[in-house]
C-alpha cells in the first residue's frame, strides 16, 4: 500500500486539547501539515450519532486520530464506571462507523494498558489481551477500550483492509495534562501534590498505596512520533495492535522521591497501605513498534522537567 499520508491529507484529530490529541497537533503543525481538522466539544459532540455522521459527512477527513474520550486516575475510574464505560463506547462506536462510511484511509485508535490481565507476564506482548480479567478499579474503562480496539479489527477483517489501526500506549504524561489530584493519572498528580506542598511548606505528602508497582511512563511526544511512522507505514507488515512504550518501568516509589527532587519538595513522604495499588506491574512489550523502526527518545527525569516547566507556566489555566 502506497504511504497514505500526505503535506496535504485532510487529518481530524479528535481530542485536541487533550494530553495526546495535543501532542498529536503540535507534531503536525510542525512537519508541516496543513488541512488540520479540529473542534471543541461545545461544538461537536461525538457521543451523539448524529452529530458524528455529520461532520464526517460533511469534513471527509482522510486520517483520523481518535484521542478524544473520558480517562482518569484510580479513584476517578472507582467512583464513575458507569460514565467512563458509557461515554467511551458511545465516541468509539460513533467515530468508528462514521469513519468507515466516509472512506476514512487511516484511523489510528488509542487503547490502553489496563487493558491486560491484572496477573500477566512481563513484558506484556499483544498476545496476552483477553487471557485474563482487567485490574477491578478500571474494569469499565478497560472494557469499553477492549471494545474499541476489537471493533477496529473486526472492520479491517470484514471490509478486507487494514485501515483502522489500535495502539496501546502505556501510562503517557507531557504537556497539557490533567494535573488534578483527584482525577488525573499518578505522575501528573504527583507534580501537582509535591509542588503544592513545597509552596506551602507541608512536612509530609501521603501519598495512596505501598509505593511498590511499577510503571512504564511515555512522554506524549514520544507518543506522536510513534504514530506519525504508523501513518507512513505499510500495515500489511504491521500484526496489530501494537503497544507503544520505551521499555523500562519504574517504581511508584522511585517515581514518588523523582517527581519530589525535580520539584524541589524537601519533605516526608508517607504510604496510605489502606487504599488501593491497583496492578501490580504493567511493562509493554513494543517489539512490534521497534520492528518498524520507532524508539522512544525521551529519558523520564528530562520528560518530567519539561512537563513540570509547562505547569509552572501555566498552573493558573490548568488547576
Amino acid at each position: 500500500m502506497a504511504d497514505t499520508l500526505s503535506k496535504n491529507s485532510r487529518i481530524y484529530v479528535a481530542g485536541h486539547r487533550g494530553l495526546i490529541g495535543s501532542a498529536l497537533l503540535r507534531r503536525f503543525k510542525a512537519d508541516g501539515y496543513v488541512n488540520l481538522i479540529t473542534r471543541d466539544h461545545a461544538s461537536l459532540d461525538l457521543a451523539d450519532a448524529g452529530q458524528a455522521a455529520l461532520f464526517f459527512k460533511e469534513q471527509q477527513p482522510e486520517i483520523v486520530v481518535l484521542a478524544a474520550g473520558k480517562v482518569g486516575g484510580i479513584v476517578e475510574n472507582k467512583i464513575h464506571p458507569a460514565d467512563f464505560i458509557s461515554r467511551n463506547l458511545a465516541i468509539q462506536l460513533n467515530v468508528i462507523r462514521s469513519a468507515h462510511l466516509a472512506g476514512v484511509q487511516r484511523l489510528i485508535f488509542f487503547g490502553s494498558s489496563c487493558m491486560y490481565p491484572r496477573e500477566c507476564a512481563q513484558p506484556m506482548a499483544e498476545n496476552m489481551l483477553l487471557t485474563g480479567q482487567p485490574e477491578p478499579t478500571s474494569m469499565a474503562y478497560a472494557i469499553a477500550k477492549l471494545a474499541g480496539l476489537q471493533m477496529c479489527l473486526a472492520y479491517n477483517q470484514q471490509y478486507g483492509y487494514s485501515r483502522f489501526v489500535p495502539v496501546i500506549p502505556n501510562s503517557v504524561y507531557g504537556i497539557n495534562d490533567n494535573f488534578d489530584p483527584a482525577s488525573g493519572h499518578v505522575l501528573s498528580a504527583l507534580i501537582n501534590r509535591f509542588h503544592d506542598a513545597k509552596v506551602s511548606g507541608a512536612a509530609q505528602v501521603t501519598l495512596w498505596g505501598t509505593g511498590s508497582p511499577r510503571r512504564e511512563f511515555l512522554y506524549s511526544d514520544d507518543l506522536a512520533s510513534a504514530c506519525l511512522a504508523l501513518l507512513h507505514t505499510d500495515l500489511q507488515k504491521v500484526e496489530l495492535p501494537v503497544n507503544i512504550g520505551p521499555g523500562q518501568d519504574i517504581s511508584i516509589k522511585e517515581l514518588a522521591e523523582l517527581v519530589a527532587g525535580i520539584v524541589g519538595y524537601e519533605g516526608d513522604i508517607a504510604w496510605d497501605s489502606s487504599k488501593p495499588d491497583g496492578t501490580p506491574r504493567k511493562l509493554l512489550d513494543s517489539t512490534r513498534m521497534k520492528a518498524i523502526g520507532w524508539q522512544a527518545k525521551t529519558a523520564l527525569r528530562d520528560g518530567i522537567q519539561q512537563t513540570y516547566n509547562w505547569y509552572l507556566n501555566h498552573k493558573a489555566q490548568i488547576i
